[in-house]
């Protein structure tokens, strides 16, 4: 069953994109869409033409973010502190010593 909001631009489907808030027939999480646009510093227009959206789709995103800010604020600090722990637990395989050579 999928939960439509914001005039069906922003749905939660589970198992699609984690069932976290997206846009509508898109995998483009609203939690996407705000790190772009307020922590990047990409404009609506900028993200309209980088990722084929419209900009109700992208300030829908947007509106929904400004209501459940806490909640989507939480998700981007967990896949955060994923992102860092796997870093530190698992070496990259592009990762080179002084001389080029692998470590």
């Amino acid at each position: 069953m999928t939960v439509r909001t914001l005039d069906s631009h922003i749905e939660m489907t589970p198992g699609v994109a984690g069932g976290r808030p997206r846009v509508a027939g898109r995998r483009i999480r609203v939690q996407d869409i705000v790190i772009w646009h307020e922590r990047l510093g990409r404009s609506a227009d900028e993200l309209v033409e980088g990722y084929g959206l419209t900009l109700a789709e992208i300030y829908a995103a947007l509106a929904y973010y400004y209501d459940h800010q806490d909640e989507i604020d939480q998700a981007i600090l967990r896949d955060d502190e994923l992102v860092d722990r796997l870093s530190r637990e698992i070496p990259s395989k592009f990762s080179r010593g002084a001389n080029g050579s692998h470590p």
